[in-house]
């Protein structure tokens, strides 16, 4: 596969403060196309239709070719770009940021709300999580019960998410790896099952994993 690992949100997720009154709400999402970040636009300004303003700023594509952003009524330049500045800083794309603001009665002023919209891009980014989309392989394995234990405390320490179990007359792992790992941990299984797991490699896809995941 072509694509090279970047920066992206890990899920969609939110958070909030208050500011002198005014209420703040940060909300980050991982987007694939600049038609699924208008769209979560929308989503929100349809949500928060009560609110004062949704600022907003959304980087597409690996390179991040596509860089958009709206102060929404706020003072030209202490919205949108505090708020992309901050996703640059990470260095994150295919995602948007949208601050919500509900008016508390309190003027912050210019550097106030530069602040206060950089602290909402930085809330929306923590709640998402940060993570990494790396070239991924998916493991189907298959394990007889008295290895179960073994494979349990084994994978723990792997550098492997295990997707899902299932429990038949043997127990199926579905798991993924990145590919930058995959030599290492097929060498350790087998070295554990003492050959006798061989696991069947299905998929390769790009995933996110967490940023500060450098196993």
């Amino acid at each position: 596969m072509s694509l090279k690992p970047y920066k992206t949100l890990m899920t969609e997720a939110q958070d909030e403060f208050i500011v002198n009154k005014s209420r703040f709400i940060g909300h980050g999402c991982p987007c694939e196309t600049e038609e699924a970040a208008l769209a979560f636009l929308a989503r929100m300004r349809a949500q928060y239709k009560d609110a004062t303003h949704n600022c907003y700023a959304y980087i597409i594509g690996p390179n991040m070719g596509v860089m958009r952003y709206s102060d929404d009524g706020e003072p030209g330049g202490t919205a949108g770009m505090p708020i992309i500045e901050v996703m640059k800083a990470r260095g994150v794309t295919n995602c948007a940021v949208v601050v919500t603001r509900y008016f508390g009665g309190i003027l912050l002023g210019a550097g106030g709300l530069v602040r206060a919209y950089t602290q909402g891009a930085v809330a929306a980014l923590n709640a998402a999580g940060v993570g990494v989309m790396h070239p991924t392989a998916r493991y189907l394995m298959e394990i007889s019960y008295p290895l179960l234990n073994r494979m349990d405390f084994f994978l723990k320490d792997e550098p492997v998410r295990v997707e899902d179990k299932t429990f038949t007359d043997v127990i199926t792992y579905t798991l993924v790896v990145r590919c930058a790992d995959e030599e290492g941990f097929l060498k350790r299984l087998t070295n554990l099952s003492e050959g006798a797991v061989s696991p069947l490699r299905y998929e390769e896809v790009y995933l996110a994993w967490p940023e500060e995941d450098a196993r």
